[in-house]
Order: C-alpha cells, then sequence, then structure tokens
C-alpha cells in the first residue's frame, strides 16, 4: 500500500474514533454505515461501532489513552484491509473522510439560539423553525394570583 493511501486510513481512523465520543456520532454512524454497505457485505462492522463506541465513552470517562489508541489501530487496520482487498478505493476513502470532517465541523460550530416571546396569550409551546435539533424546552409557569 503506498503511503498517500496509508496516511488517509490513518486519518479516516483518527476522525472516526474521535467523532465517535461526540454529539455528531449519530450522523456519523450513518455516514459510515453507507460506506460500509458499498464496500462488501460486512454486516458485523456497524455492531462493532457501537461496541467501539460503548468502550471509548467508558475510556475517555476513565482517562484511558490506551484504550482510545487501540481504537484507532483497529480501525486504522479495517480501512486500510479495505484498501487492500480491493473493496473501497483510495477515492472511496478520501470522500468518506470528507464527510466525516464536515460532520466534526458541524460539531464544533453549533450554536445556541435562544427566543424570548412577550405579550399575547401562547397555550403551548411556539418554534421558530429552520434546522430544529436538540431541542429544548423550558416552560415557566406564572404563579397562581389570589
Amino acid at each position: 500500500m503506498d503511503s498517500e493511501l496509508a496516511a488517509l486510513a490513518a486519518s479516516g481512523a483518527t476522525t472516526l474514533v474521535s467523532l465517535m465520543v461526540t454529539d455528531s456520532w449519530t450522523h456519523a454512524r450513518e455516514i459510515v454505515g453507507r460506506f460500509f454497505s458499498r464496500t462488501g457485505p460486512d454486516s458485523t462492522a456497524i455492531a462493532d461501532l457501537d461496541t467501539a463506541r460503548t468502550r471509548l465513552l467508558a475510556a475517555e470517562a476513565a482517562g484511558n489513552e490506551q484504550t482510545i489508541r487501540d481504537s484507532r489501530n483497529q480501525w486504522h487496520a479495517y480501512l486500510q484491509h479495505l484498501l487492500q482487498a480491493g473493496s473501497a478505493t483510495g477515492e472511496d476513502l478520501r470522500d468518506l473522510l470528507t464527510s466525516l470532517q464536515r460532520a466534526a465541523n458541524a460539531d464544533t460550530q453549533r450554536t445556541d439560539v435562544y427566543n424570548a416571546i412577550s405579550g399575547g396569550v401562547q397555550h403551548g409551546p411556539v418554534i421558530q423553525s429552520g434546522r430544529i435539533s436538540r431541542l429544548t424546552l423550558h416552560v415557566d409557569h406564572p404563579t397562581a394570583q389570589a
């Protein structure tokens, strides 16, 4: 395997493992799932992703860097295997990495928006919409007047 593909596999593994412990994981998992479904019939890879995420979350909480390195090495070897077996091309892996990096950037660029509504009567939530994710509604109940 040439050095460019090896570096690409290493970068893909690093990005994949770092996304496993972020809020963007659900989106990243979908991206990787589509990639794995195109590269072959390895249905265990998705289950392995979920297992790895569980291990990584526990390792991160415990400060266990060795588990994080081991997981990165595992996914690096898996991506290299896909390239060597011809199941994926360098272009496939570049596309995967680009998509994962977009998911990672979306996680770091998230902003919170707070709106206040005054006047009139609202009998339920009022939602201003563009793209809604991670929605939390806080309802203030006025105290009863006697």
